[in-house]
């Protein structure tokens, strides 16, 4: 079988015909180029406005990269015809095989943007030959038709959040659909202000804002205060992972303020080594964690008082009852508050302001929760990390919506990944 009839297989164009291939040596590296030629009599298309031309003259061969063979680079050459537009005037046609003046071809750059869903960037461009650059303007092209093509009908329930896209406090503020059976990456905006989360609200418009049903987020103020206002019809909720979150930094912070102290006062270092058996779930930690813990619990220490006001606080999510888990936030709270543990006083307060919210998260039944949403930023931390190279938060934008977007593709003859 010959190499054009395999590439009329799976890559025909209708007004071009493959002429020679050949086996060339480029470096340590073995390439083939096929020539492409134009059928007789074909018009050519006007790059400018789509309309069928006349050739004005032909320029020097060009080379474009496509899907390599058996680890093989594969160019196509072909010689560009200029041609004489009635509408636009001279410019150069338009083929079907790569879009302005890319010299790599649609199919490939979609062959690149699917592997870098399973490689590291840099990866890709190792693996296929080709520089780092390609591999992103390839993502870029399929994030750019993806997004134009997603559909955003049906979105009941979104989940807000930042995460750090690089080191002094620069955020980028994700926005997700988490409707059971469909679950993607929404929209991204750089930073986690006011105006940041009203960008995407104007983004989704003001119908579809009103059509959502449930909103869980944080407890960052410019999203509550967001979130009130352009969604007041939907039912916000504070997830339970935040709030167990911030047991968890009280009780560290306590933990190290008193082992600071008992070390400045000369007694035994009983809190050394202790974080993690008092931030771990009873039921994940080791043999070794659970005795060590046990021995500690004997002492009148604040930070086993914190632990057993963190543990003690796990009743809250087994109610069923808004107006019953109501009454235990109250209670719990009041306790804290009598403890005389700065950190943990602090929680409570917390709670205490938004309690109409974290009560939401009953309301709702618990059917929806920023649950998906921290597993989506786990998976967004990992795509940053593979998408070694980027210095701008255009670049992490596109790596997200590529990885977490869900987004579509165009109908292909023939898929190569």
């Amino acid at each position: 079988m010959q190499l054009k009839t395999i590439l009329n297989r799976v890559q025909k164009f209708s007004s071009f015909v493959y002429g020679k291939a050949r086996l060339i040596q480029e470096g340590e590296d073995l390439a083939i180029e096929v020539d492409i030629h134009p059928r007789a009599n074909s018009w050519a298309i006007c790059s400018g406005c789509g309309d069928k031309c006349g050739g004005y003259d032909t320029l020097s061969p060009r080379r474009f990269s496509f899907v390599p063979l058996w680890g093989i680079l594969v160019y196509f050459v072909y010689a560009m015809r200029r041609v004489n537009c009635a509408n636009c005037g001279i410019l150069v046609e338009s083929v079907p095989w790569a879009e302005g003046k890319k010299r790599v071809t649609t199919t490939y750059a979609w062959f690149l943007a699917a592997w870098a869903k399973k490689l590291s960037w840099s990866d890709v461009a190792r693996t296929f030959k080709t520089s780092w650059g390609t591999v992103f303007s390839s993502v870029e092209m399929a994030v750019s038709w993806g997004r134009s093509h997603m559909s955003l009908d049906g979105i009941r329930a979104i989940g807000v959040d930042e995460i750090a896209w690089k080191k002094g406090h620069k955020y980028l503020t994700l926005v997700y659909q988490i409707d059971e059976g469909s679950r993607r990456l929404l929209w991204v905006g750089q930073d986690r202000t006011v105006k940041t989360l009203l960008r995407f609200f104007r983004w989704l418009g003001k119908g579809r804002a009103a059509e959502l049903q449930f909103v869980c987020s944080d407890m960052w103020k410019p999203y509550l205060k967001v979130i009130k206002k352009k969604a007041s019809s939907a039912l916000h909720i504070l997830d339970r992972f935040h709030i167990i979150g911030h047991l968890s930094k009280a009780i560290d912070k306590v933990r190290a303020q008193e082992s600071r102290t008992l070390k400045e006062k000369g007694y035994e270092p009983i809190l050394k080594g202790s974080r993690w058996w008092l931030l771990k779930r009873p039921e994940n930690l080791t043999d070794t964690q659970a005795t060590q813990l046990s021995e500690l619990l004997k002492y009148n220490l604040k930070s086993v008082r914190s632990y057993l006001l963190k543990e003690d606080f796990d009743f809250f999510w087994s109610y069923t009852s808004p107006a019953w888990a109501e009454k235990f936030l109250d209670r719990w709270c009041t306790r804290v508050m009598r403890s005389r543990i700065e950190p943990m006083k602090k929680v409570a307060k917390m709670l205490r302001r938004h309690k109409p919210l974290i009560m939401n998260w009953f309301r709702a039944k618990g059917a929806f929760s920023s649950g998906p949403v921290e597993g989506f930023n786990n998976k967004a931390k990992l795509t940053m990390r593979k998408a070694f190279g980027y210095s701008s938060p255009k670049v992490a934008e596109i790596a997200l919506y590529h990885t977490l977007g869900n987004l579509p593709v165009p109908e292909s003859t023939h898929r190569f990944v």
